[in-house]
């Protein structure tokens, strides 16, 4: 499967960013220039995830984009997503793999090298690896695993590498340095006071 893989991969919860709906998020986030967004839901319940994701398909898709379902492959098949992103507690890549086909895309999150070393192994199209700075966008979040981690995780695999976790505009090129190939935000993006001026500012520090 060929795709250009994206330097900002943004990530949207259920509950969007500032009280708004997703899908204005998503239009602000496409209006910028983004163009691979995850939509994570960990509370909401299975109807609500595939209403939102459905709506989030339309958007995204006529404007060009990729969008990647977090952890419900059953959603992703149902929304005609682009693709599934997997965490450990997760279907498994291969079985995600088998259901959603060879053309989708298919990403797992990691948080060691031994972890890393199987998702290379697998037949995952990327790799995440985090948190690799502190964050407080998860209740309870993986130990931290620094760019030490991240370094460690560049020479495990040759997939796309994925950092997540605690990314700030200010530890982009940190990531980057340390082996990244894409940053994937959430907090950071929602903090600014103006979501598309913030991922503009992103994507001109990423070159994209």
């Amino acid at each position: 499967m060929n795709f250009r893989f994206p330097r900002l991969y943004a990530i949207i919860n259920a509950s969007g960013g500032d009280g708004l709906p997703p899908s204005q998020v998503c239009g602000e986030l496409l209006a910028a220039g983004v163009r691979w967004i995850q939509f994570r839901s960990k509370q909401a319940s299975t109807r609500e995830v595939y209403t939102e994701g459905l709506k989030l398909a339309g958007l995204i898709q006529s404007a060009g984009g990729v969008l990647i379902i977090n952890d419900r492959v059953d959603v992703a098949q149902a929304v005609e997503a682009n693709g599934v992103h997997v965490g450990q507690d997760d279907l498994p890549v291969e079985m995600a793999r088998r259901l959603l086909g060879p053309d989708r895309i298919v990403g797992v999150s990691t948080h060691s090298p031994e972890q890393v070393r199987e998702a290379d192994r697998s037949n995952a199209n990327y790799v995440a690896l985090g948190p690799v700075f502190a964050t407080q966008t998860k209740q309870r979040p993986d130990p931290v695993v620094g760019l030490a981690g991240l370094r460690d995780a560049r020479r495990a695999t040759r997939k796309p590498l994925v950092a997540i976790g605690g990314i700030t505009l200010e530890k982009v090129s940190m990531a980057l340095e340390a082996g990244a190939d894409s940053v994937a935000v959430v907090g950071d993006l929602f903090k600014a006071r103006d979501l598309g001026e913030r991922a503009r500012e992103y994507l001109k520090v990423l070159g994209e």
